[in-house]
């Protein structure tokens, strides 16, 4: 039998008798780009290197043993997880494996969290963990780090001022995602000394550490009350195998255990991918991070040869960069929209922030160096196209 797919062209689905739900407008476009046959996936900082032989060969052995008929240990294999705390630097920490980093992320905010409580973190930001803090029922505080004012990061001073009686989670993407700006060690004692009296928890994303020139983890400083971020969607490429920890002391991951929502264990073929993946690191990826920066520089390059058009964070501390436009009267959805009618995806700023999102799009750039330079040969005749066009585009 032949199973024919139907993918929805409008707003309206089976014979336009029934309107979409918004959750199913936003899953169809994300299934348009996902099987856009040849796309150039610039706008979700995943990274497309082409794999290590190992991790390829660990994928292909976990299925050819046919490992898949069993469930994994409830939070992780052991090799997985004492490589994850090794990678960090973090031996006396305990490591949850989850469904990716934002699983872990989900399950942590849920546990941290309740009626009344505040979650505090910048903008920009990543936005998913401001979602599962509402959920709850707590409320959300966001500090401003976008614009010259601030040099795109976060002062310490302005956090403390933040935090208050309510705050019980400290949200901080560093390096930050989407500005790719990164704590110094002295900022990070600062914000350290300004998180303890509170009692707060710490949640460090630091999904990009391995792409910043320098990094301090938070959990060096304040191991009893931060709880680290891993994933391993952007250094080692598995974004859609969904595998990422949480990574704390072993009494807060015992509370964290307690309940979790992959209790039956997370992907087998990921975790084995993982392992491999961490174990030819050291070789790997210092290749992948020349190539990440080498892309950085083309498009810094391409930018600087046009007028009122910058890139207010570089380096980039992470796998991509922030291009303002709106200096050149180009709005971010529109020039996004018009590189996807070119097999492009590029990311609109308002994806990371309502306040700030109409100034600028981010590219990722641990892609292949022909992805970026047909992204910077287009890049002027783009804002021309994008510069006259006003029409209102849906994106996500």
């Amino acid at each position: 039998m032949t199973v024919k797919i139907i993918r929805p062209s409008n707003l309206w689905t089976k014979a336009g008798k029934e309107k979409m739900h918004p959750f199913e407008i936003r899953n169809a476009h994300f299934d348009r780009l996902v099987n856009t046959s040849g796309l150039k996936w610039l706008g979700q900082n995943t990274n497309h290197a082409t794999p290590h032989p190992a991790v390829l060969e660990a994928i292909q052995r976990c299925l050819a043993d046919e490992e898949f008929h069993i469930y994994a240990p409830p939070v992780g294999l052991e090799a997985l997880r004492s490589g994850i705390t090794a990678d960090l630097g973090l031996p006396d920490q305990a490591a949850l494996v989850f469904d990716g980093a934002v699983s872990a992320l989900a399950h942590s905010c849920r546990v941290l969290l309740g009626l009344g409580d505040e979650l505090i973190t910048t903008d920009p930001t990543w936005n998913w963990p401001m979602v599962f803090a509402k959920s709850v029922g707590a409320t959300v505080k966001q500090i401003p780090i976008y614009g010259d004012e601030y040099g795109y990061r976060l002062a310490p001073e302005r956090l403390a001022a933040a935090i208050g009686p309510k705050t019980k989670v400290v949200y901080l993407v560093d390096p930050n995602n989407p500005l790719g700006s990164a704590c110094t060690p002295a900022e990070m004692d600062a914000i350290v000394d300004a998180v303890r009296p509170s009692q707060a928890f710490l949640i460090h994303d630091c999904t990009y550490r391995h792409f910043a020139y320098d990094h301090t983890l938070a959990a060096s400083r304040f191991p009893e009350r931060t709880l680290t971020v891993y994933s391993f969607s952007k250094w080692l490429g598995l974004a859609g195998l969904r595998i990422g920890a949480m990574v704390t002391t072993p009494d807060l991951a015992e509370r964290l255990a307690a309940a979790q929502p992959n209790i039956l264990g997370s992907n087998i073929l990921s975790q084995r991918a993982a392992i491999a993946g961490l174990q030819i690191k050291d070789e790997w990826f210092p290749g992948v991070l020349a190539q990440q920066r080498a892309n950085q520089q083309l498009i810094k390059d391409a930018v600087d040869r046009l007028d009122n058009v910058r890139i207010p964070v570089f380096p980039s501390n992470g796998n991509f960069l922030v291009i303002e436009c709106s200096g050149a009267g180009v709005r971010p959805e529109v020039l996004t929209a018009c590189y996807q009618e070119r097999g492009i995806m590029i990311r609109q700023g308002a994806y990371h922030t309502p306040n700030f999102g109409d100034r600028f799009v981010k590219v990722s750039t641990s892609v292949p160096a022909e992805w970026i330079e047909e992204f910077v040969e287009l890049l002027p005749a783009m804002m021309d196209m994008a510069r006259g066009r006003n029409e209102s585009v849906k994106l996500f």
